[in-house]
């Protein structure tokens, strides 16, 4: 399963996750079959709240779930049609998500609990 954590840096593991997807710098994504890391940055990160496009960022990287702190409604919604599951964390740094992933302790995150503006948190 591969795994796309917003993060503020790209230090794999030990990564600061970012406060908002759509605006995180980088995308860390965490294949857990082979325990590997890869970073995209994020070259739509200072767009205007409601335009996030997760599903082209990410690209071709076949991301199955994000794990992110907040997520506006359109975000939530596209990646859902998409497929890709989205859950919320609280975690500081990837290495906790991770964690917390494989310990079933994350929270799928519904449209109604998306983030309003991009002071959500």
């Amino acid at each position: 399963m591969k795994i796309c954590i917003p993060t503020e840096t790209t230090s794999g593991r030990d990564s600061n996750v970012s406060e908002h997807f759509g605006s995180s710098p980088f995308f860390t994504i965490y294949d857990d079959a082979t325990d590997t890391f890869d970073t995209v940055a994020n070259s739509n990160q200072h767009h205007a709240h409601g335009s996030c496009h997760p599903i082209s960022m990410l690209g071709e990287k076949r991301v199955d779930a994000v794990v992110c702190r907040g997520m506006g409604a359109r975000a939530v919604m596209g990646l859902k049609e998409a497929g890709i599951k989205v859950y919320v964390s609280e975690a500081g740094t990837v290495d906790q998500v991770i964690k917390d992933f494989d310990k079933k302790a994350l929270i799928e995150l519904a449209v109604e609990g998306s983030c309003k503006g991009h002071s959500c948190q």
